[in-house]
């Protein structure tokens, strides 16, 4: 019953393997002397999970045999997609002329909202995890602009470790 009305087959692995890249892509970019540098490191960080992520879940959809396309699986993309495509226009607005603390809070919180929005058409805990990044991107928005790469750290990383081992062990993959 649970399928029929929620998007099942989101990949706890894949965002486990979201959350390791952002650990990794944060070290290197603390290692980044100028913000573009810094910029390039977490762009292409974000490009690499977004494609890992569809991928393994659209495994782990066929597996289920659930169809990606249709259904609760096109719903929860609907929902999601806006913020991440709101994201991108902002973030090419402002680029590497905001300070570092401005981006860090606006990526977790437009993340965060399009995983809450998403997550209403998911199981359970993919909304708590929205609220999370959200919960997030306001505190990196209120700490000192030296801390702003440690909150993608923690936020992109760190909850993308924990929500997706939960989700892994929860429902599957």
């Amino acid at each position: 019953m649970e399928r029929a009305g929620s998007f099942t087959a989101v990949s706890g692995t894949g965002i486990v393997v979201i959350g390791l890249i952002a650990v990794i892509a944060g070290l290197l970019a603390d290692r980044q002397t100028g913000a573009n540098a810094w910029f390039a490191v977490w762009i292409a960080a974000a490009v690499a999970a977004v494609v890992i992520e569809l991928t393994l879940t659209a495994r782990k959809a066929r597996a289920l045999g659930l169809p990606i396309d249709s259904g609760p699986g096109r719903k929860f993309a609907l929902a999601f997609t806006p913020t991440l495509v709101a994201g991108a226009i902002l973030t090419a607005a402002v680029t590497t002329a905001a300070p570092r603390d401005l981006l860090v809070g606006m990526w977790l919180l437009l993340y965060g909202a399009g995983v809450t929005a998403g997550g209403a058409l998911s199981v359970p805990v993919v909304p708590v995890m929205g609220a999370s990044f959200m919960a997030a991107g306001g505190i990196a928005l209120w700490l000192p602009p030296s801390l702003a790469n440690w909150m993608m750290i923690a936020g992109f990383g760190l909850l993308h470790i924990v929500f997706g081992s939960f989700i892994a062990r929860r429902y599957g993959g």
